[in-house]
């Protein structure tokens, strides 16, 4: 059984304008009796605000009459709670880092110019008349935005920012750059797990001690690879 969105508020609603008995209201509610006896005798931990379900079109003013008129009748709600959908719109960003948008804007229009507005507006979660203020310094809060990086900021993942910039400049002929710090600890790994392989087949190894070492196979480059895409 569906239940009123603010079932609380609706019992004291209940209480203060009906003569509807404790169970009928708790049940509709779905509360304990005990709250609801806790709320009318004003002796709850909180005071809530009584909400109108007839005004929220959850209760009609005939079950309401049918209740009073019959202690054994269990009121029907008018209608299912929906849960809140999103609508269309900028991506959604916690209130808490909307203050940083204009700084990982800045960073973007910055690093990135190839990327469009339209784009920086998808993965910031912003307007292109607010892109477009930073743009021309025009912003009403200019003097104090400082560009920063959108990862760190928590406005957008790394993936997320990689996969932008790099739709972004096959679009403008740009060619991604690589990342070559990582090309030396990539050598490593895989002359650790050459090693690891030399030493599994030691054995063997011991008995033509005059071959020559073959190089490591494809599938140890593929392993490193794979560990470090992860």
């Amino acid at each position: 059984m569906s239940h009123p969105l603010m079932p609380h508020a609706t019992a004291c609603w209940l209480i203060e304008n009906t003569g509807l008995t404790f169970p009928q209201i708790a049940e509709f509610c779905g509360l304990h009796m005990l709250e609801v006896q806790a709320i009318a005798d004003d002796t709850a931990s909180i005071k809530y605000t009584p909400r109108d379900p007839v005004r929220a079109h959850e209760l009609t003013q005939d079950e309401i009459k049918k209740g009073e008129a019959n202690a054994d009748y269990a009121l029907k709600i008018s209608k299912t709670n929906e849960p809140v959908r999103r609508t269309k719109g900028p991506r959604y960003t916690p209130v808490s880092k909307r203050q940083d948008k204009p700084d990982g804007i800045a960073w973007i229009l910055r690093n990135h110019p190839e990327i469009s507005d339209g784009a920086i507006g998808r993965l910031i979660g912003t307007t292109r008349t607010t892109i477009g203020a930073i743009r021309d310094r025009t912003h009403w809060n200019i003097a104090n935005i400082q560009p920063k990086d959108p990862v760190t900021l928590g406005l957008c993942s790394q993936r997320e920012l990689d996969a932008f910039v790099a739709k972004a400049a096959k679009k403008a002929g740009i060619e991604t750059p690589t990342d070559e710090r990582l090309d030396g600890a990539k050598a490593a790994l895989i002359e650790e797990l050459r090693r690891e392989r030399d030493d599994a087949h030691a054995p063997e190894a011991a008995e033509s001690e005059e071959q020559e070492v073959a190089p490591a196979p494809a599938s140890i480059h593929e392993e490193a690879e794979r560990l470090f895409d992860n």
